[in-house]
This record gives C-alpha cells, structure tokens and sequence, in this order.
C-alpha cells in the first residue's frame, strides 16, 4: 500500500512537470497585461507643475458653486423669489426645485454677455493654446469684476478696503477682487432685501384688511392666513406678477 502511494505521488509530479511548461505559454498566449506601480516622489520640475496643476483645477471644480452664486446674479433671484412665496404664505408652491431652477436659468440669462465673452476672451484661446493659464484666468475675471462693479455700492466697496487695510485705488482696475467679491454679495443682499420689502407691502395690507374684517365678525378662531391666502393668489395673478416680477429683476441689474 505505500509503495502504491509512492508511485502515485511521484506519477502526479511528473504530470506536473510536463503541464507546467503549457501552462506557462497559455499564459502568456493570453496577453495579460503587466502593472508596475512604484511609490516616490517626483523628480522632474515638468512632473510636480501637471500634479500642482491637478490639484488647482480640482480645487477650481469645488469652488464653482460657490463662485456662480457669489460672483453672479443668483443671489439675489433666489432670495427675492424666496421671499414672495413667504409674502404670499404659500410655503411649498413653487416648490425649493422650481425656485433654484428659475433663479439658475435667469442668471445664466442674465450673465450671457459675460459668459459670452469669457469663451471668446479665455476659454476658447486658451483651448486652442494661443494663451497661458495667468492670461486666461485674467481673462475669465474680468468680465465678472466689470458685472460686480457695476452692481457693487461704494460704501460696501470702501467698508472691505478699509477692513483689509489696502491703499485706495486709483481706478477700478487697482481694486482687489478678494476685497470686491464680499462687498458685491453685501450689496446684492440688501438689494434683494428692499425688492422682498417693497413686495410684502401688498401682500401685508391684504392680511390686515382679512384680519379687520374677522375681528368685526366676531370670528376670532379663525386663522386669517387662511383666509387671506386665496385673495393674495389672486392678486399676484391678476396683475401678472410673475411678469412684472422677473421683468423687474432682469432689468434691475447694470
């Protein structure tokens, strides 16, 4: 019975030893690809610009939201519409989706010169390698600087400069951006805040007409929101509101 085991172990080897060989070209008949991966640092000036590039524009992606509704006409759209649905005490309608959506469209609306001329000026150029980086990140902010400027008061543009305890520009071109961007959203936040006030009123004198006219009835356990509402609906929608409201707000800015 060993001797059996014996020569069945050393049979198996031997069939081993044969099929290795075919095995061996099977594999490389198979064309299986070679990954080599090393870890270490970068020895080239070329190799660490492309890295240092990288992380630039990853970082550039991440801020893009932030830059649209900063540095464009977003912010006030957007507050003014979230404001006229709590003037009209329609919590849900038109819902959040509806409100950031006509609010996005409208700026890119808005901001079609601008963008326009950043294709021509930057984007394009730079694409077709006509320009560097530096002359095409110029090129892409300028336009938003001049839209900024223009809808940008001068007492929040001197509150920034002084807080960042910089000269005072000779012209608008001297002016930080850094020192720009706060001051435009400043701006464009009380802005928006008139238009939402000047909205209400309206809105306010229905509720206490409503509420007056409940009191005089006796029928105080009543919410005259609940009342008021269908009038402020139709209100908004005999005088076109919409219409006057987005007219109103596209030509409000410079």
């Amino acid at each position: 019975m060993a001797g059996f085991l014996k020569k069945a172990v050393l049979s198996s080897g031997a069939a081993l030893a044969v099929t290795a060989p075919g095995a061996s070209f099977a594999a490389d008949a198979l064309g299986l690809p070679n990954v080599n991966l090393s870890i270490g640092g970068e020895s080239s000036p070329q190799g660490l610009s492309t890295a240092i590039q990288i992380v630039l524009l990853l970082t550039v992606l991440t801020v893009a939201p932030a830059i649209l509704l900063m540095m464009t006409s977003f912010t006030r759209l957007v507050i003014v519409f979230s404001l006229l649905r709590q003037a009209l005490g329609v919590q849900q309608a038109p819902p959040n989706q509806v409100v950031v959506g006509l609010a996005l469209f409208l700026t890119l609306f808005v901001m079609s010169p601008a963008f326009v001329k950043i294709n021509e000026d930057a984007l394009r150029p730079y694409m077709q390698g006509a320009i560097s980086q530096e002359a095409a990140f110029t090129g892409a902010v300028e336009p938003l600087r001049e839209f900024m400027l223009k809808n940008t008061r001068e007492k929040d543009m001197e509150l920034f400069l002084k807080l960042s305890k910089s000269e005072a520009p000779r012209t608008k071109d001297d002016i930080p951006t850094l020192a720009l961007i706060p001051a435009f959203v400043t701006s464009e936040l009380k802005t928006a805040f008139q238009i939402g006030f000047l909205i209400y009123l309206p809105f306010l004198a229905i509720d206490m007409i409503v509420a007056s006219v409940l009191m005089s009835m006796g029928m105080m356990m009543l919410p005259p929101v609940m009342v008021s509402m269908p009038f402020k609906l139709m209100l908004f929608v005999l005088v076109d509101g919409w219409y006057l409201l987005v007219g109103s707000l596209v030509q409000s800015f410079g």
